[in-house]
């Protein structure tokens, strides 16, 4: 660990060392010090949507759920129906305040029929784990598992990669995770992911992190893999569309705002913030998360305002340049509003400059992780 300038007391990646040598360049997320970019984020972008890169995102939290009442506390505490996961499956799901708000967006995996491992955002692990923890009963077995690094192998030939290190991740579809073992301990390998490529994330201990990285960034050469960083992962997940919490989803937010009423079992019971939801599904969503293409040459960036007819509608919430389609993309909550729909036209105000854009429905690039 180490403080940053502001005081803040960092947290180290298992593999800070060989990010180092191999030039990244570092920068302050979620709590911890992780590479932001090697070579570049416009070249690892490319790698992803064209071969294979390798991401350590090993700052995500690790929460492992054990017990005979192991389901019974996440369908408390979550928005999903984790009852209709399968062993071996995986569920996106969300955590939510009493007032319906956002507290974060997580994968829960399950390993066995009582074991399970929930995967929120960084900075969000402990409150997580809190908030499961308080709808836990007794009997229930909740950590963090510090022990564990996270790699993410994401790209068209991840595969190629993956699969003579752990054949199970051959048959695995979708959202779906096996065990496996890498030099003597155990590996769970998940179908999962956050670039809209196909991809891998092999959650491994620590002790055998840096081994493995070295591994896939060997093995991959003849697959012009490159180690990537947060800069692209950022890219790669707002071309499709992915939110991220903080910016594009926060307490302030609920999932129906967000377009995430997907992820929301209204029919499965009580979890906190349900009631909420009930009565803004009556009352009415007062905006909505939606898609901005830009039709000229300026770029997004979040906290810029949206107009309509010359009448502030929204802010953008993320925004980016492309790599893909070589044009300004954004996330931005716009006034719920018939003259607002996927087609109209609005402007966003770039440090003074009015840039036209085309509201859309991501994913803003034609690709898919499945």
């Amino acid at each position: 660990m180490e403080a940053s300038g502001e005081g803040e007391i960092l947290r180290r990646s298992p593999l800070d060392e060989a990010h180092r040598a191999l030039g990244a360049k570092m920068g302050v997320f979620g709590g911890w010090l992780m590479p932001i970019e090697y070579a570049g984020t416009l070249a690892e972008h490319d790698a992803v949507r064209s071969a294979v890169g390798v991401f350590d995102v090993s700052h995500l939290g690790k929460v492992s759920v054990g017990g005979d009442e192991a389901l019974d506390a996440l369908q408390m505490s979550l928005t999903s129906d984790v009852a209709r996961v399968p062993v071996g499956g995986a569920q996106y799901g969300l955590a939510l305040d009493d007032d319906g708000g956002i507290v974060d967006d997580l994968i829960v995996y399950r390993l066995g029929r009582d074991d399970y491992l929930v995967v929120p955002n960084a900075a969000n692990a402990e409150r997580v784990l809190a908030q499961i923890s308080s709808h836990a009963p007794a009997d229930v077995e909740l950590a963090l598992r510090d022990d564990l690094a996270l790699l993410a192998v994401q790209g068209p030939r991840s595969l190629e990669l993956v699969e003579p290190l752990f054949p199970q991740a051959s048959p695995l579809a979708y959202m779906s995770c096996d065990r496996s073992s890498w030099v003597g301990g155990p590996v769970v390998v998940a179908r999962s992911g956050y670039t809209g490529e196909r991809g891998y994330e092999l959650f491994v201990d620590i002790a055998s992190a840096e081994d493995l990285w070295d591994r896939l960034l060997r093995d991959g050469e003849p697959l012009a893999i490159r180690p990537c960083g947060l800069g692209a992962r950022d890219t790669l997940r707002l071309e499709m569309g992915y939110p991220l919490h903080g910016n594009d989803i926060s307490e302030d937010r609920t999932p129906l705002e967000a377009g995430l009423g997907w992820a929301v079992a209204m029919d499965k019971g009580e979890f906190p913030g349900r009631e909420a939801l009930e009565a803004q599904r009556s009352e009415g969503i007062p905006s909505r998360l939606v898609g901005l293409r830009m039709t000229d040459r300026l770029i997004p960036r979040s906290h810029y305002a949206v107009y309509a007819a010359e009448e502030p509608v929204g802010e953008v919430t993320s925004g980016t340049f492309s790599p893909t389609l070589r044009s300004g993309i954004a996330l931005a909550y716009v006034e719920r509003r018939d003259d607002l729909l996927p087609g109209a036209t609005v402007e966003v105000d770039v440090r003074g400059r009015r840039g036209a854009a085309r509201i859309v429905d991501p994913p803003f690039v034609d690709r898919s992780p499945r």
